[in-house]
């Protein structure tokens, strides 16, 4: 069984006597780790990313918008439609991705339907009357259509890249960081001068226009058959070798301080005399320094070893806490420290492709290659089975 050029050989159509793909022989499919296809994937990939994602990370605004007008300001549930988007994005990812690598096949058609359950979603938040409305539309709604939507994405990753497979990644977790600094001052603005109603019905139109082509771009690079029998119920021992368990603790801890310099960063620039504008330029500078920190760390996970990595982040962004921050008392010396831990500590999630190589290859599988390509390994899903869930 041996892919040659990108062309499959006869034997190529089988694991194990059993079907994978309609491919015939003499089928010519797209590159990996290059070409316009894999390209046109990933570049799909950053988009989604940075318009899902960065969607959720605006309620901020979306907070402190509702928490001054009359249909919302007096109820103490505000701020459990950002946690039900944010929340449930992070924790229904498993499942989703348990849904796909059982039915591969409607990952597209899964991916077309999350966009239009987000679009739905933020239209009907726009009728919204009272908390519960907004909990149930642009909380839970949007959240569910996002994670059916965004799924595709990192499962299909593989498929396209190999080599690259950090910098693949990277890349489209830099989308976020985007996403983090453009769509915040946008819905600001649009609130401001229209209100909520006509800013999340426009945002559902323009949500619409932008990812629903993209939809065609997020496939996978070796057709799937349709008499493809189902893959192998997931094998999770690899939750219980020691490789997994280190790079879990340490994932789960740098994990559970990300966001707190980056949720207090504008209270701090406030209390040492900053404007508004300049407190909201704290977090666009780490946003924008988390971009280019992903896409590096993306880079060179491929080529230098994981711990190495993990340890340039760690010892990055605890310099910048320390020594930076802790001596900040004035705007330019927080700046700095916005910078430097957006490069380091903003960088730490694309060091997971390099955690799934590293998990992979201490629990080698029979035809290890192929499920990669075709059935997605359980090793290889657990990783992401925790990815997400780390974010928190």
């Amino acid at each position: 069984m041996r892919l040659k050029r990108g062309v499959l050989t006869p034997l190529e159509g089988t694991v194990d006597g059993n079907n994978v793909s309609n491919v015939h022989y003499g089928t010519q499919l797209p590159p990996m780790d290059g070409g316009m296809n894999a390209w046109l994937f990933l570049a799909a990939c950053f988009v989604m990313e940075a318009l899902v994602w960065g969607f959720a990370f605006t309620y901020g605004v979306f907070q402190a918008y509702y928490s001054d007008i009359p249909q919302f300001k007096d109820s103490g549930n505000i701020a459990v439609v950002g946690t039900c988007a944010m929340g449930i994005m992070y924790l229904d990812l498993p499942l989703v991705f348990a849904a796909y690598r059982q039915w591969p096949k409607y990952q597209r058609f899964g991916c077309g339907l999350g966009v239009l359950l987000m679009c739905a979603a933020l239209g009907l938040s726009s009728l919204a009357t009272n908390t519960n409305h907004l909990i149930i539309t642009q909380g839970i709604f949007y959240a569910l259509g996002g994670s059916i939507a965004y799924a595709p994405c990192i499962l299909l990753m593989e498929e396209w890249f190999d080599r690259r497979k950090g910098l693949a990644f990277g890349v489209m977790w830099a989308g976020t960081g985007i996403g983090g600094v453009v769509l915040p001052i946008v819905m600001e603005q649009l609130l401001g001068k229209y209100g909520f109603r006509i800013s999340l019905r426009g945002f559902a139109v323009v949500l619409f226009i932008l990812t629903a082509p993209l939809v065609y771009f997020v496939k996978p690079r070796v057709p799937i058959a349709d008499n493809q029998p189902s893959p192998p119920p997931p094998n999770f021992r690899f939750m219980f070798t020691s490789t997994f368990a280190l790079f879990e603790f340490c994932n789960t801890v740098e994990a559970l301080g990300f966001f707190l310099p980056s949720i207090y960063l504008p209270t701090y620039a406030g209390m040492i005399g900053a404007s508004s504008s300049l407190q909201a330029l704290t977090v666009i500078l780490f946003n924008l320094a988390s971009v280019v920190g992903c896409v590096l760390m993306g880079a060179i996970i491929d080529k230098l070893d994981v711990t190495l990595c993990i340890l340039v982040s760690t010892i990055g962004s605890s310099i910048g806490v320390f020594l930076i921050w802790g001596f900040s008392m004035s705007l330019a010396p927080l700046f700095i420290f916005s910078i430097i831990y957006g490069l380091f500590a903003g960088s730490y999630t694309s060091t997971w492709p390099g955690i799934m190589r590293e998990v992979v290859r201490k629990s080698p599988q029979p035809n290890q290659a192929w499920y990669l390509l075709v059935l997605r390994p359980e090793e290889a899903s657990g990783i992401w089975f925790q990815g997400p869930l780390a974010r928190l």
